[in-house]
């Protein structure tokens, strides 16, 4: 239902539900002469002109046409301060209509879309930092299994080169086969002798869609020096800090 507003002294009152404006002429705080307004009315009207709207029953206003003319009517209060009314039906078609406050939901719209202007750059600035970081975070990790799935290796390799006096290869007995480490992200994994002599492990990373997908992991055994050896193809970033070039 419609909200209202209905003059009181110099000032405006409402809004207010049709309901309220109806308990204040029961309680005798307004008369049918009040002027009221809501919205969609052209100006101002005395709340007699309404009663059928609100549903308002009071007795019969109107006096024959024989009668006695009725008794003057109070001067009515002044809507604004600085543009005194009069009883008139032309002087009330001059009322400007009250300006309405916003309302809280409109308060929050306002204040939520300026908020999604602030934070939606923010946000997207955050997410162009954080998430190359968090892809360089998920295949560091991956690396960094991939080579501790390699490292019991190192044990066989070099207990098989200082019982033989060589490196071991791929026909030698005892060394997995080239894909037993595909759950560890490696394609395959060979055993042998590097051309400097080493004796040592070469593992395939298994990135499917990464930029390091098929870079190759080495753990070279020194049989001088007794020493074992981490290297890579991929940027440091995403290799063990044991394996840093």
């Amino acid at each position: 239902m419609s909200e209202w507003f209905h003059a009181q002294g110099n000032r405006q009152q409402g809004p207010l539900p049709a309901e309220q404006l109806i308990e204040l002429f029961r309680s005798n705080e307004i008369t049918l002469d009040t002027l009221v307004w809501r919205d969609g009315l052209p100006q101002w009207q005395p709340l007699r002109s309404v009663v059928d709207e609100l549903g308002l029953i009071v007795p019969a206003v109107d006096a024959p046409a024989s009668a006695a003319p009725p008794p003057a009517v109070p001067q009515p209060p002044i809507l604004p301060p600085e543009a005194p009314y009069r009883a008139s039906a032309a002087a009330s078609a001059t009322l400007p209509p009250p300006k309405k406050g916003l309302s809280g939901c409109a308060l929050t719209a306002i204040i939520g879309g300026v908020a999604l202007l602030v934070l939606v750059p923010i946000l997207a600035i955050l997410a162009a930092i954080a998430l190359p970081a968090y892809n360089d975070y998920t295949l560091r990790a991956k690396v960094a299994v991939a080579a501790d799935a390699l490292h019991p290796l190192q044990a066989q390799v070099e207990h098989f080169a200082e019982e033989q006096g060589r490196c071991p290869g791929a026909n030698d007995a005892g060394f997995p086969a080239p894909g037993d480490f595909t759950q560890a992200g490696l394609s395959a994994v060979h055993i042998g002798r590097f051309n400097n002599g080493h004796c040592g492990i070469e593992g395939t990373l298994a990135m499917p869609g990464k930029s390091i997908d098929g870079d190759l992991l080495w753990l070279e055994y020194d049989r001088d020096s007794g020493r074992w050896e981490c290297s890579g193809e991929s940027d440091n970033k995403y290799l063990p800090k044991a394996c840093h070039g």
